[in-house]
């Protein structure tokens, strides 16, 4: 009899297939959908695929559960230490996203920056014919910018913005020797330094707020925040009212804190680009993101050896 997997959301429809070739597979729309299951109908599940969510009790309802396949390079949704506790891996899908939200993060300096959507109206509202040339901007090249979270994507955006003569820090939990970027052991002195202030560090209880009202008001009125890593790693309150009261620049964003709210007043200002959480919202990163999510779990019930595995379970793999 083939591995049972529970598939919780709308997946591609080759990842359905692919699971379908080689698992019993039992799907279920969303969450609402999934808690009016027996526990008789989970109870045979090994194999669980989700867009980075499964909480302790969902977990705990699978009790022949081995192995959960999570999309997404983040995985806050997931209660990834209970999983481990109890012998079951958590995969998620690192590294075939780090190009695209590198490029997006780049896209969002530059459209913050050079006033992309202001510009952009200001040309279809017929000003330019009528006032003349729009406002100058500000250029990239030059600028300090600080990095929070210098793992893969981080990485990926420090190379990108060396193009643009810029000068790269990073603020993170520990050292990296191995790169030759300075290091800030205080975020609050780093953003004092920088022009800009890039968020790519994981959620998660241990970055809520990281960027709060110090940090913002020390990358100050001239200052740029850019994050593309999750809303909550942002004190939002705080940095609209930093944006409204000017102690706080420009920011351009991609992530909110209650998705997909996004606070009225960030829409209505011309210093802030928005964009709906789509960093690594291209079809090539996520077809490749759905084949590891396929591949997590086809390589465990295949030969015992997950892909791509999370810290906390890397022991388990």
């Amino acid at each position: 009899m083939p591995n049972e997997v529970l598939v919780v959301g709308k997946f591609f429809p080759s990842v359905m297939n692919d699971l379908q070739q080689h698992f019993s597979v039992v799907h279920c729309e969303n969450a609402d959908a999934l808690a009016e299951m027996s526990n008789d109908q989970l109870a045979n599940i090994e194999g669980f695929a989700t867009f980075g969510w499964a909480p302790a009790s969902v977990i705990d309802r699978m009790p022949n559960l081995k192995l959960i396949s999570s999309f997404g390079v983040g995985y806050d949704g997931v209660d990834a230490d209970h999983a481990a506790a109890k012998g079951v891996i958590v995969t998620h899908t690192p590294d075939v996203l780090n190009d695209d939200v590198a490029n997006t993060t780049i896209m969002l300096l530059l459209a913050t920056m050079r006033h992309m959507v202001e510009q952009d109206r200001y040309l279809r509202d017929g000003r330019w014919e009528k006032e003349g040339n729009a406002p100058l901007t500000r250029s990239i090249a030059g600028k300090v910018v600080g990095i929070v979270g210098l793992g893969r994507i981080g990485e990926a955006i420090a190379h990108k913005l060396s193009v643009f003569n810029c000068t790269t820090v990073y603020h993170s939990r520990n050292q990296k020797p191995q790169v030759d970027y300075k290091y800030y052991g205080d975020l609050v002195e780093m953003a004092k330094d920088c022009d800009v202030l890039i968020a790519i560090t994981p959620g998660g209880p241990a970055t809520n707020k990281l960027i709060n009202r110090a940090v913002m008001e020390a990358l100050g009125p001239e200052g740029t925040l850019i994050n593309v890593a999750r809303g909550t790693v942002v004190d939002e309150a705080e940095m609209v009212s930093a944006l409204q009261d000017g102690r706080l620049g420009y920011a351009g964003l991609d992530v909110f804190e209650k998705e997909p709210h996004v606070p009225d007043a960030l829409k209505t200002m011309d210093n802030v680009v928005l964009t709906p959480h789509v960093a690594s919202a291209t079809w090539e990163t996520r077809q490749a993101m759905s084949d590891l999510v396929v591949k997590n779990l086809t390589a465990y019930f295949g030969d015992g050896a997950a892909v791509s595995p999370v810290p906390e379970c890397a022991d388990l793999a």
